[in-house]
């Protein structure tokens, strides 16, 4: 049975169309540009960080980050940044008794955010937090222990087949596709995606398959 439920952030809980838009500001490039750029780096498996070394090759995120705070325009997000079908799912499963969580390649500053947000679930991890990112083993084992210690009950939820899907099977992870945001319409992996126990379009179908699963298996 699946026992806890946890969710990558950015592109599955949280649409960054907002954040790089102003990535696209700060950079004083078109926005549409970018997105552009943004998908051809997908295309092509390179890191996103790519996507701005295209316009500026010595960009270093975490100098840029520090410079666009003490600018008075830091990196963020809010309640308005949240796909619509976010609180509703969490909820659900909290209601059928899950352990609920979140666990993304996120910066510091993102904990907070997400705390503030007062979302129904349990446990905020982020790879700063952990000190390890995805798709490190060691990020995942993390989850394994936040969620109990069993990794076959643990269901992890992202758009990445590769950041996502693939390093949480490899340490027994139950894992869910879905397919929204730049990295999910993109990035087709198949044999990775066929291995994922449900692959969904929008989180709205997801506490209907957990319930099921978890009746079948009960």
């Amino acid at each position: 049975m699946i026992d806890a439920v946890f969710f990558d952030v950015g592109g599955t809980i949280l649409d960054e169309s907002y954040e790089f838009h102003m990535w696209a500001d700060w950079l004083g490039v078109p926005r549409h540009t970018l997105s552009a750029v943004l998908g051809a780096v997908i295309a092509r498996g390179l890191d996103y960080q790519e996507t701005f070394r295209a316009f500026r090759p010595d960009f270093d995120i975490v100098a840029e980050r520090e410079l666009r705070a003490a600018a008075g325009v830091p990196e963020s997000f809010g309640e308005e940044d949240l796909y619509p079908d976010t609180r509703s799912c969490l909820a659900a499963l909290k209601e059928q008794g899950l352990l609920v969580g979140l666990a993304g390649n996120q910066p510091a500053h993102a904990e907070a955010l997400l705390h503030d947000l007062g979302l129904p679930v349990d446990v905020i991890g982020t790879s700063e937090g952990w000190g390890v990112a995805k798709p490190s083993p060691a990020f995942f084992e993390h989850v394994v222990r936040a969620g109990g210690g069993d990794a076959s009950t643990i269901l992890y939820i992202g758009d990445r087949p590769d950041n996502d899907v693939r390093p949480a099977l490899a340490v027994g992870l139950k894992t869910c596709l879905i397919r929204r945001g730049p990295w999910g319409h993109i990035l087709d992996l198949p044999a990775v995606a066929e291995q994922a126990l449900f692959r969904i379009d929008a989180l709205d179908e997801l506490p209907g398959l957990v319930a099921k699963h978890n009746a079948a298996h009960g």
